[in-house]
């Protein structure tokens, strides 16, 4: 699964319901105390069993309740709910109109200890004898079948999900609509508990964490790795549980047994059971500095670097690792104690992070320079409004021009020139491709260490205004900016070429001469980082479909790629994947002679060479 929104209504500066989109990385820019840190503690309890206290209800509305949601998407096609029998989400009616499972827990402040209670918002049935189902327990909905007249020959009386689905049937036309289904009651409890293990985990790390030994920038993400492990584990460590436990009752059995020659009265009163499940969260780990010093007592800037290289290192391991849990990262300040160099490269790994199929990355920050470093549609910008309350938009045209004005784009003064594209893999794409030429060739400029340019994406659905409002006029540096030409005649941004080149700054623009970056590509590259996957195709090809195809053949799906292409989503989704990959690990695998064969024309070594020459 993964976050695809979060939905806070009377909590803290959030006074009505409030749905804040997420994505891969998202960014939550503003001026301190807008409400950004808000957000990250508010999925800190959700996620993590958290309670808000009293003193969380919003002053400014009239309400009681606290209600923090978390509505999820990539949901998995089959899940066990209860029984062994499997169903699905779907089947069962627990989503909401946007196909998304949406979870809501709320809390009655007015109470003196809030207790939580966990919804479903879902599009489910109103019809009186199929609305309660999920609440049912097996010889309730025996009854149930019994009184519809339902053949029971055709049902499987001691599985749950078969019965309330032949009740369904029996009910139809179903009449949907949205209501908030209480999981933490009767035999809902049960389908609670299954979804909750399919929840990714959430890790925050605060700017402002207390320096003590326990609860620190440090000692949190080694935590966090330790139950990250546990949770990986759980198989193994359930047939440990499961050993322990039959060996532990045949010793009791055992023991029983021969007091019964004895006493078989007081025998017979007695019964193993254990007193409680195993913990198995009692690992200690931390780091030592030199002469001894806890690292807690350096000071913040040492402690956020190591929690900077924590990043660097879980993204290069969740690059390599195959079947890595979702785990949702938040990280408040990212930038805070740190030079622009070491801000840079933090950037860089949280955003290798956000690459990864099961990984989402969360930041909050109010300067210019780490926002400045973050792609464009990953930022969401947080105001407070005149009457004090909180509001998120996700970034338009109004708020980009507030972010390049107000806050800047710059990591710092050192930037000479601006290098704009069309959007993140495009970033992954150059910073990889001229990280590796440079090493071949010196008068090509490489995006991932020199301080003097900038990689600005622009999103399709901003470029046009990027471009007809020069946002960046003010700062006097020339920009450069680098087109797909797509299958579109004539290309569908040869308007914003022609705009820029006709500047007189000295900057430009150029539209590639195939249909996209990833047709840059070498074959050998692609096979060599997508796991052997060997695909041909022409400067026109659309590349990532391509090979989209060929890693759901080569997956072993029974699925056919033809009902896949009537699926806009999944289509969508497949597509997506194989961009990322192509532009992160395909492009990993680039030579200066891959490249020389796979641009026969040099484009790619023109650009980068043209850059390096505007800079001083």
């Amino acid at each position: 699964m993964k976050l695809a929104a979060v939905i806070i209504e009377n909590f803290r500066g959030y006074s009505q319901s409030t749905r804040i989109e997420i994505g891969d990385l998202t960014a939550f820019i503003g001026k301190n105390d807008a409400g950004k840190s808000t957000i990250l503690e508010a999925l800190e309890i959700f996620f993590n069993d958290g309670k808000p206290e009293r003193g969380d209800v919003c002053v400014f509305g009239t309400q009681t309740t606290i209600r923090i949601g978390c509505a999820f998407n990539s949901l998995p096609v089959e899940m066990i709910l209860d029984a062994a029998a499997r169903t699905s989400l779907a089947a069962e009616h627990l989503l909401n109109e946007k196909g998304e499972l949406e979870i809501i827990k709320e809390w009655d402040s007015s109470t003196k200890t809030p207790k939580e209670l966990v919804f479903a918002a879902a599009l489910h049935p109103t019809n009186a004898d199929a609305t309660d189902l999920l609440t049912l327990k097996n010889v309730e909905l025996k009854a149930r079948v019994k009184k519809l007249g339902i053949d029971e020959a055709t049902v499987n009386l001691t599985i749950n999900g078969s019965m309330r689905q032949a009740i369904r049937d029996a009910c139809q036309p179903l009449t949907l609509e949205r209501k908030q289904l209480q999981l933490d009651k009767e035999d809902a409890k049960k389908v609670w508990e299954q979804i909750k293990l399919q929840l990714p985990m959430y890790a925050l790390f605060r700017s402002d964490r207390p320096s003590q030994d326990g609860d620190e920038e440090v000692q949190s993400p080694l935590k966090f790795a330790i139950t990250q492990a546990l949770k990986e584990m759980a198989d193994d460590l359930k047939k440990i549980e499961d050993a322990v436990r039959l060996r532990a009752e045949d010793v009791a059995n055992r023991t029983l047994a021969k007091l019964n020659e004895m006493d078989s009265r007081l025998a017979s009163e007695l019964k193993p059971f254990f007193k409680a499940d195993p913990k198995w969260d009692v690992f200690k780990f931390g780091l030592m500095g030199d002469n001894d010093i806890p690292i807690n007592k350096r000071g913040s800037g040492v402690r956020r670097l190591i929690l900077l290289n924590f990043f660097r290192a879980e993204a290069e391991r969740r690059r390599t690792e195959k079947g890595a849990l979702s785990v949702i990262y938040a990280i408040e300040e990212p930038e805070t104690s740190q030079h622009p160099d070491n801000q840079r490269l933090l950037v860089q790994a949280l955003k290798e992070l956000a690459v990864d199929e099961n990984t989402q990355v969360l930041v909050t920050s109010h300067t210019p320079g780490l926002a400045g470093l973050l792609p464009s549609d990953s930022l969401r910008c947080v105001r407070k409004l005149a009457d004090s309350t909180a509001a998120v938009t996700h970034c338009g045209e109004d708020d980009l021009a507030v972010i390049a004005n107000e806050l800047g784009v710059l990591p710092d003064g050192r930037v000479q020139a601006l290098v704009f594209v069309e959007g993140t893999n495009d970033i992954e794409f150059f910073e990889r491709v001229s990280a590796i030429l440079k090493l071949e060739n010196p008068e090509i400029v490489d995006f991932t260490s020199d301080n003097r340019v900038a990689l600005v994406p622009l999103g399709g659905g901003t470029l046009k205004q990027w471009v007809a409002k020069h946002y960046l006029r003010n700062l006097n540096l020339p920009e450069v900016h680098i087109y797909d030409r797509d299958d579109a005649t004539p290309p569908q941004y040869q308007p914003q070429c022609d705009v820029v080149n006709a500047r007189a700054d000295g900057s430009w623009a150029v539209i590639t001469k195939k249909r996209e970056l990833e047709n840059y590509l070498h074959t050998d590259a692609i096979a060599e980082g997508l796991n052997g996957i060997v695909v041909t195709f022409a400067d026109t090809c659309d590349v990532p479909l391509i090979v989209a195809k060929s890693v759901h053949e080569s997956s072993g799906s029974p699925k056919p790629w033809s009902d896949v292409l009537a699926d806009a989503k999944e289509l969508s989704d497949k597509i997506s994947r194989a961009k990322k990959r192509l532009n992160r690990d395909a492009a990993d695998k680039m030579t200066f002679a891959r490249l020389a064969q796979s641009d026969g024309n040099g484009e790619v070594l023109g650009w980068l060479k043209k850059v390096h020459s505007m800079l001083v």
